[in-house]
């Protein structure tokens, strides 16, 4: 243990504009790490770049985990693109963390928030996309409640991703 993770506590706090380039380096280094490179991953969405400007709260927010001043995390949600809003579905965005940010149950805290937030925005009910090889992300996801789905809904454009879950709120 070092001092630096004794004297700086892990926060959760909204996106800022001084966090994009710092989300973007995450989701690049993190989809490489795990071989989500190629087309069809979230990696080549235009809002990696400007995270802050594409989640400015409401229906699209975005939290950040920092410690120590350095952003090492984040996940966000929006409606899920190619519904209506009348099914009330949002979409949990680019749930990412650095190396060093991961086994501190940091993504069930980050998604507990997250949750709470899609409801507090109306929302009814929550859709992700994961691949098969993201094996901790999975349990994640179904220890909070989400179950396989059979085939991808919306349009979000990530075909690569093999894996779809979604749960009600």
């Amino acid at each position: 243990m070092t001092a630096r993770d004794v004297a700086a506590p892990w926060i959760l706090r909204p996106i800022r504009v001084a966090d994009d380039a710092a989300v973007a380096r995450t989701i690049h280094e993190v989809m490489t790490e795990f071989g989500c490179s190629g087309q069809g991953f979230a990696i080549h969405d235009a809002e990696v770049a400007a995270m802050s400007a594409n989640y400015p709260g409401g229906r699209a927010r975005y939290y950040v985990v920092e410690r120590g001043g350095e952003v090492l995390g984040g996940a966000g949600f929006a409606p899920l693109a190619g519904t209506t809003p009348e099914q009330a579905t949002c979409e949990l965005r680019k749930m990412y963390f650095r190396p060093e940010a991961r086994g501190h149950g940091l993504g069930h805290a980050l998604l507990d928030l997250l949750l709470a937030e899609m409801r507090a925005a109306g929302f009814r009910r929550c859709y992700l996309e994961t691949t098969s090889w993201m094996t901790a992300a999975q349990h994640l996801y179904v220890a909070h409640g989400f179950e396989p789905l059979a085939a991808a809904e919306g349009a979000t454009g990530h075909h690569a991703c093999d894996r779809h879950y979604a749960r009600a709120l």
